[in-house]
């Protein structure tokens, strides 16, 4: 996480280098760390700093955004920070699977929008669009109609983009997914890219930053427009899982990767951020709990195998939100669980 004051972020083009991310301070990490140094468990209480001490995306996919999303922005902005929110109630979300849900029709969703966007204001944000709508559509989702689904994104990227200081990126899914990146291209531009600053790629994934940077590059070159592009490094320390099974879902072994940062060297490549919450699963496999509720186990796994990372030096001044967090844990704190401590390759 870098320091400094973000410049305003409604231009597209290079990220400003000095962005300072909001950082969530009641966080699920964040009450978990405290709770373990209450309980006197010190050495996991910093291992979970590494999280709760990072800004993590905030997530907004129940009913009427609004006032959440003007609860961060506007502490945020007290703090001269800037927030990373993920919009996620597209109809017909994750296709049914574990983070099924969303809006129930299309007029729902356009409605849902205009709050959303109408809450951030004229205050600064980074805004991800619907994580797996595009790729999940190109692969193939039967119950969602495509000319719909890329009319609605379409119109999220209008709304948002007309507040003065928010940066936009639609999703674009990551490249085990989707690996012919041609594939995105039509879809991508049905969806709104070109009024977007970029699209985002890797998201709740766990392929390298160096392979997502390669892919992103190829991508940009066939959308065309001289597009940017953002990175989720949350959980990818350790590159993706090649076992046996669901290779996405709650996978053994891996690590918290790049700190959320907009110093990434490659002026299209605006920043890496951390826009899966480090710790909340990915739903109910390999033991998990449901998607996107808080799991320590998992958590203090992916903090404790981050052999590189170090907690930040400082939690940076907030106030706690006036609303609930985000991802509150599902059950009582509890002693730690103990830690696989592997190693980064």
């Amino acid at each position: 996480m870098t320091s400094g004051t973000s410049g305003a972020p409604g231009v597209s083009g290079a990220a400003p280098q000095d962005t300072a991310f909001w950082v969530e301070p009641d966080s699920a990490a964040a009450l978990q760390a405290a709770e373990w140094r209450r309980q006197g468990h010190t050495s996991e209480a910093l291992l979970m700093d590494r999280i709760g001490g990072r800004a993590q995306a905030v997530w907004l996919a129940d009913e009427r955004p609004g006032k959440r999303v003007r609860a961060v922005t506007e502490v945020a902005a007290a703090a001269g920070r800037v927030p990373v929110l993920v919009a996620y109630y597209i109809p017909h979300r994750d296709c049914g699977d574990y983070s099924g849900g969303g809006a129930a029709s299309a007029m729902e969703y356009r409605l849902w929008i205009e709050e959303f966007a109408a809450a951030i204001g004229d205050r600064a944000a980074y805004v991800v669009v619907e994580p797996d709508a595009v790729a999940q559509e190109v692969a193939g989702c039967e119950m969602a109609d495509a000319e719909e689904r890329y009319a609605l994104l379409a119109h999220a990227v209008d709304r948002l983009k007309a507040r003065p200081n928010t940066k936009v990126y639609l999703d674009a899914g990551n490249t085990d997914w989707i690996p012919d990146e041609e594939r995105l291209v039509t879809p991508l531009r049905q969806s709104g890219i070109a009024k977007a600053d970029g699209f985002a790629l890797n998201v709740s994934n766990y392929q390298t930053d160096t392979v997502s940077s390669e892919y992103g590059h190829r991508l940009a070159d066939r959308i065309g427009g001289a597009k940017h592009f953002v990175v989720d490094s949350s959980r990818n320390g350790n590159g993706p899982y090649t076992g046996h099974g669901l290779t996405w879902c709650n996978p053994p072994g891996r690590a918290l990767g790049t700190p959320p940062t907009t110093r990434t060297g490659d002026p299209a490549l605006d920043a890496y951020l951390w826009i899966k919450r480090p710790g909340e699963s990915d739903g109910t496999c390999r033991g998990g709990p449901r998607a996107g509720q808080w799991w320590p186990q998992y958590a203090l796994g992916l903090a404790s195998r981050a052999l590189e990372l170090s907690a930040p030096p400082s939690a940076p001044p907030s106030s706690p939100l006036s609303a609930p967090p985000s991802s509150p844990p599902s059950s009582p704190l509890s002693p730690p669980p103990s830690a696989d401590k592997g190693r980064r390759p």
